[in-house]
């Protein structure tokens, strides 16, 4: 049995993100997600919480009929220790062997502590990022389409939009 890790902050989770799930589990038994920086919601950067973030992994795997038996989906808070980070991490989930990332400080953690690493295929990087998508649901551009069908409808049903716009304003008087 082959366990992998991938640990994003998923703010919103998009079809990128799905793409690196499949092609991960076309390789390992099992897939640990983690959703990292868990302790934090309402900024502009991670304007969902955990729980809802949790639950649009969930909803966008079953769409993409990804088998939820074969996934763990964990929230990782945030520590601010890079070097004991990785034993952190191993204590909040199940055992694992492969961590998979593009992040060159989480690649390079999880190899000093021991662990097999590999990138992940990336699927059309310029579009497909969280801070594109942000960036869109702002200033009102087309970010639906570069989400699951279900991401789009829960965030729409929890006022996802309007919240990042509220946040994203300010109280000084210019």
């Amino acid at each position: 049995m082959i366990r992998g890790i991938y640990i994003g902050r998923f703010q919103p989770p998009h079809l990128g993100h799905v793409y690196a799930i499949t092609k991960v589990l076309d390789e390992v038994n099992e897939l640990i997600i983690g959703v990292g920086s868990a302790q934090i919601s309402h900024t502009l950067d991670n304007p969902f919480t955990a729980g809802e973030r949790l639950l649009m992994l969930r909803l966008a795997l079953m769409e993409y009929n990804i088998d939820l038996c074969k996934v763990y989906i964990v929230p990782i808070p945030d520590i601010g220790m890079n070097y004991v980070w990785v034993k952190y991490v191993s204590m909040l989930v199940p055992p694992f062997h492969i961590a998979y990332s593009n992040n060159p400080l989480v690649l390079r953690l999880f190899k000093e502590a021991g662990y097999l690493v590999k990138r992940i295929p990336m699927y059309d990087r310029s579009k497909y990022s969280g801070k594109l998508i942000r960036k869109l649901m702002l200033t009102g551009g087309p970010w639906e389409k570069l989400v699951p069908k279900s991401v789009a409808s829960f965030i729409k049903e929890i006022g996802g939009v309007e919240r990042l716009r509220e946040i994203s304003g300010s109280d000084e008087v210019i």
